[in-house]
């Protein structure tokens, strides 16, 4: 799909993370990118660095294939989805996500109260 910009794919981005499950696993993975930084500033090693992305799409493209069913938006849009990864990441950390879905989903859908 084609985006003319960030704003246009974020509600994709969103929908294409519509179960909880893979929402949490994505959490996760970019929890450890925060551990791995963090870790790499206090030993000084730069391959803690190097651990942070494997660790952060295991987690992710796992969600994807195995509880999504469907293809990572990083696939297409690597750029979009690392700055959308962030941005649910926090919505997630300061319980406003569920908000964002809810109008996200009341566009496309028409039925914002539906949770998959």
């Amino acid at each position: 799909m084609e985006f003319k910009d960030y704003e246009e794919f974020w509600p994709f981005y969103l929908l294409q993370h519509s179960k909880r499950a893979t929402r949490v696993w994505h959490f996760i993975g970019t929890s450890f990118v925060f551990v791995f930084v963090l870790l790499t500033i206090v030993t000084l090693h730069v391959w803690w660095l190097l651990a942070a992305p494997v660790a952060a799409y295991s987690f992710a493209w796992f969600s994807h294939f195995f509880i999504e069913r469907n293809k990572p938006a990083t696939f297409g849009h690597p750029l979009w989805s690392l700055r959308a990864d962030f941005r649910m990441y926090r919505l997630m950390l300061f319980g406003q996500l569920q908000k964002e879905l809810e109008m996200v989903r009341g566009q496309y859908y028409g039925n914002s109260s539906v949770e998959h």
